[in-house]
């Protein structure tokens, strides 16, 4: 009895032993039909690439105009705070600036603190008093009050005298002024057709060259560059309500570029 079911059993671990090997050439055999098909598919493609690229001069200027102010008191503070930068933002508007293109971009009241220290004086075993100055703690001694205001300037004749009113007006932080295309989407679509109508064109004289036969396109990627700013440096740090401003530049916008590059993959038939 004991014979019979070890025969039985070992003819099932034969059987599957031979499943087992079974689905394995089956699957072996399925990946090598698809890596097969993706080669094949590969073999009956071609991929062609343009570009196209847009030269256009900035249409808005943005800046950063900040106040910075300190004092005892939470409401001394804010009132002198609130004060001046009003001050900047109507002269900013005085010379033309649409609200709209004025936005608060930092709001930031933080407490001073000063620290205590004290000298202690051991007596070392020369016989001389020596110590060193031990930090005991800190005590508030005021707040201080950060405010910043991004500007957008779309004259450009104006810019300089903008610079200038602020900072006599209290604003004692500039940040970097920069030079920028305000919707450059329209400017894409025209550097898009460009490398559009190049890549084509690659691929037809492609065609002509090698002598294959083009089918239709069945994939497009698109790379695109954004524009970046023209940067300045800032025009002023430091200056207060009532300090005379430095000169300001004649600024140069110079011109941008948009850049777009387009892959064209056609069918080879």
């Amino acid at each position: 009895m004991e014979q019979e079911t070890i025969k039985f059993l070992n003819k099932i671990y034969v059987l599957a032993a031979i499943l087992v090997v079974g689905i394995l050439i089956f699957l072996l055999a399925s990946i090598g039909y698809q890596q097969s098909s993706l080669s094949q598919q590969d073999q009956n493609q071609v991929t062609v690439s343009g570009e196209g690229k847009v030269y256009a001069k900035p249409d808005v200027a943005i800046v950063s105009f900040g106040v910075t102010t300190s004092g005892k008191t939470v409401a001394d503070v804010t009132k002198n705070n609130t004060d001046e930068m009003n001050a900047v933002i109507s002269a900013v508007k005085n010379l033309g600036v649409d609200e709209k293109d004025i936005k608060t971009t930092n709001y930031n009241l933080t407490p001073v603190y000063s620290d205590n220290y004290v000298v202690p004086t051991p007596v070392s075993m020369m016989g001389t008093v020596s110590g060193t100055m031990v930090r005991t703690g800190s005590t508030l001694t005021g707040y201080k009050l950060e405010q910043d205001v991004q500007v957008k300037i779309r004259d450009f004749t104006k810019v300089g005298d903008i610079l200038s009113k602020t900072t006599s007006s209290g604003a004692n932080v500039v940040g970097d002024l920069q030079f920028l295309i305000d919707n450059p989407e329209q400017l894409k679509e025209q550097a898009r057709a460009e490398a559009i109508a190049q890549a084509k064109a690659n691929a037809k004289n492609l065609a002509k060259e090698s002598g294959i036969s083009l089918g239709k396109i069945i994939n497009v990627i698109e790379g695109n560059s954004n524009p970046y700013p023209v940067v300045y440096n800032s025009m002023a740090k430091g200056l207060g309500a009532g300090v005379d401003s430095a000169p300001v530049p004649t600024v140069q916008p110079g011109q941008q570029e948009i850049d777009v590059t387009i892959n064209l993959t056609y069918q080879v038939r």
